[in-house]
């Protein structure tokens, strides 16, 4: 029994052979090296063990764009190469964002319509359990101008997301 215990014991009581040394800091680095932290003048770390990665600097942004790797959208959107746009992609563009905002604004109006048919002048009509229970009522008129409101809100909002885009090119 005593070789058993002694046995399982054994590899416990020698992972303290496995630790590490003292690990000193020097400003944002680290050393084991005792000599090396005594010239440099750093401090030990006390508790907690510290693990350091060490890796390739990190490439300053100019770099990574020249370095070829254009897969990220901040590398491929910089440089001179992408400052400019042609004329008749960007009409095509602006002409897409157009119609996309128009089909965005008819939706947000037919909505504020339904709802404001719904609000009837803030008389909407009673469901049968809203004659029972007036608080829902009142509760759901207060959503129904809500609800307008933020709707009302939207369209304007697409619409002077419309009017910030240049006039159509058969517009001239």
């Amino acid at each position: 029994m005593n070789k058993l215990l002694l046995s399982l014991l054994l590899p416990l009581l020698s992972a303290g052979a496995w630790s590490q040394d003292v690990i000193y800091r020097c400003g944002n680095e680290y050393t084991n090296n005792a000599s090396q932290a005594k010239a440099k003048g750093c401090k030990p770390v006390d508790g907690g063990h510290v693990t350091v990665i060490h890796g390739g600097g990190a490439k300053p942004p100019a770099a990574r764009a020249s370095s070829g790797s254009a897969s990220t959208p901040a590398a491929a959107s910089s440089g001179p190469a992408a400052a400019k746009v042609d004329n008749n992609a960007q009409r095509a563009r602006d002409a897409d964002a157009r119609a996309i905002l128009t089909a965005e604004l008819t939706k947000s109006q037919e909505k504020l319509a339904q709802l404001k048919q719904e609000y009837n002048d803030g008389n909407p009509q009673r469901t049968a359990l809203e004659l029972r229970n007036p608080q829902g009522y009142l509760e759901r008129v207060e959503q129904l101008k809500a609800s307008i409101a933020r709707q009302e809100s939207d369209v304007a909002g697409i619409r002077r997301e419309i009017d910030r885009l240049p006039a159509p090119s058969g517009a001239n």
